[in-house]
């Protein structure tokens, strides 16, 4: 387990986020979502990750429902603020924000410190906890006047007053977080997708200040959302249709890899977690056997050798001088 930041919380190596048991794309079942996050228990993976965001609330219900079987000192659970459900009238599906979930409600952007209280309680109901342990703002990009004037503040007295243990902000880009890196008293922030083997933005600024200041850092989308995964032509790249570009690189990635004797998301997952600045590294799955190759791909050696060929051929930058 590590430390993030200066507080107490602790998360493993490996985490899981869970926003596909909120329906990414197509729908998961009851039972499949439940035996994913059994998996991951089994593969010693203790720290989760969700949102009410993911699904409209149902990656936290099933994911609380999961847990109940478990002593709750014994996992650490983060959710996000910054978009509220409110009702809707259910008609029609939430395909159009990547869910296939009925439209029972709508996200409203809130960043206030009333929202984020009232958006946390909510999650807690959904979970069926009484705490959580890391909350993070989750995507201010272009809310960031309101979430440093009032949704940080906010977050920094729910951690005063106890309510939960670590906070931190969520996004898919790193110039925002090092922001918060530097100019607030967060414990971790969660960047998705900017510090992988295809893009390593994350490392300009966010890392090294990171290091510097003692604030944790998470890494989601090891991925990039599937195209380190799977290398094809139907493969993802943020969520779109990867540009020819980057399938030809990750696909030379994925050859160097294999030459050495690992595995393209082996070498994914391990980039990641090498950094001195991350505690974790989340990785997302549907179901049971994606847990298992996940846990497995984490567990894979990545020789030297395969490292030194990537950086020599420029598939990745030179390393920094110590």
């Amino acid at each position: 387990m590590t430390r993030l930041g200066r507080g107490g919380v602790e998360v493993t190596p490996l985490g899981f986020g869970v926003a596909a048991l909120g329906n990414l794309y197509t729908p998961v079942g009851d039972d499949q979502a439940h035996a994913a996050v059994r998996a991951a228990w089994e593969r010693g993976i203790r720290y989760f990750d969700t949102a009410p965001h993911y699904g409209l609330g149902l990656s936290e219900r099933r994911l609380g429902a999961a847990l109940r079987e478990y002593d709750r000192a014994d996992y650490t659970v983060s959710t996000k603020v910054g978009r509220r459900l409110e009702p809707a009238d259910g008609t029609g599906d939430d395909l159009a924000n990547g869910f296939a979930v009925p439209a029972a409600h709508r996200r409203v952007w809130d960043f206030t410190a009333d929202g984020v209280r009232r958006t946390l309680e909510a999650s807690l109901e959904r979970l069926g906890l009484d705490r959580v342990d890391v909350v993070y703002l989750h995507d201010p990009d272009d809310h960031a006047e309101q979430a440093f004037r009032e949704g940080y503040p906010a977050l920094e007295k729910l951690r005063a007053e106890g309510v939960v243990g670590a906070i931190g902000a969520g996004m898919n880009q790193a110039e925002m977080l090092a922001r918060f890196v530097r100019d607030t008293d967060v414990d971790v922030v969660l960047c998705a997708g900017r510090y992988t083997l295809l893009d390593q933005s994350a490392a300009t600024e966010l890392l090294p200040e990171a290091v510097r200041r003692g604030v944790s850092v998470v890494i989601g989308g090891a991925f990039n959302s599937g195209l380190l995964a799977d290398p094809t032509r139907q493969a993802t790249y943020d969520y779109t249709q990867a540009p020819p570009e980057l399938l030809d690189r990750a696909l030379r990635i994925k050859a160097v890899a294999e030459r050495h004797g690992t595995t393209l998301r082996a070498a994914a997952l391990a980039f990641c977690s090498a950094h001195p600045a991350v505690a974790s590294v989340l990785a997302g799955a549907r179901s049971a056997a994606e847990v298992h190759d996940c846990a497995d791909q984490f567990a894979t050696p990545v020789p030297d050798a395969c490292w030194r060929e990537l950086r020599a051929t420029g598939l990745l930058p030179p390393e920094e001088p110590s």
